[in-house]
């Protein structure tokens, strides 16, 4: 709370400390203070950067227009945003949100070199050690698999030969008619009608 209340003996309510913006502002705090419970005295600071930069009517109107579960985080905000105003009255909070997103974009570029160099040296090192090991550890240890021959196919059988005409044997007759060295009759008759012309004597 703002302020400090003491039980007289005669039950009466007595004010001892006013809030920070009743201070500032000279005045009597009331009960329905709407700066009591969000400005403790104790830090005088804060309402004053706040009512510099909003104006304390301001301020009073906000605090009214949030519910009563937001107040406290409203209030907080209004003295975050009124500190920096101050510091920097021309980007206010906007400079500090710019300078926070540079910061994190800065900070994910880092952090993903690290982790590149983390997954090479990984794949570094599981190279290294496949190159290293024997044939018979990388079986054993599932990294290299042996790949089942393929199944052969059995040859073709050859094709069969053509089946062999038979034709029937020829004549006698059609043998002699065709072979070219057998002499016909014809011819035979013919050359003997000549050498009986040739015997004819000129002389008779």
């Amino acid at each position: 709370m703002g302020r400090r209340h003491l039980i007289g003996p005669s039950g009466n309510l007595n004010t001892l400390t006013p809030c920070a913006a009743c201070k500032l502002l000279r005045r009597r705090c009331a009960e329905e203070c709407p700066f009591s419970p969000y400005f403790s005295p104790q830090e005088p600071q804060k309402f004053a950067a706040v009512h510099k930069v909003f104006g304390a009517s301001n301020v009073s109107k906000l605090l009214m227009e949030v519910p009563e579960s937001q107040r406290a985080d409203a209030a907080n905000s209004l003295v975050y945003e009124a500190n920096l105003r101050l510091r920097d009255p021309v980007y206010g909070c906007m400079g500090a949100i710019s300078a926070l997103q540079q910061q994190i974009q800065s900070l994910q570029a880092e952090l993903n070199a690290v982790r590149t160099e983390i997954l090479k040296q990984k794949y570094g090192e599981a190279t290294n050690n496949i190159i290293s090991s024997s044939p018979a550890d990388l079986v054993s240890s599932g990294v290299v698999t042996i790949a089942a021959p393929p199944q052969t196919v059995p040859p073709l059988p050859p094709p069969s030969p053509p089946p062999v005409l038979r034709l029937p044997p020829p004549s006698i007759a059609t043998s002699f008619s065709s072979s070219p060295y057998t002499a016909s009759p014809t011819s035979t008759a013919g050359y003997s009608s000549i050498i009986l012309r040739g015997n004819v004597p000129y002389f008779d």
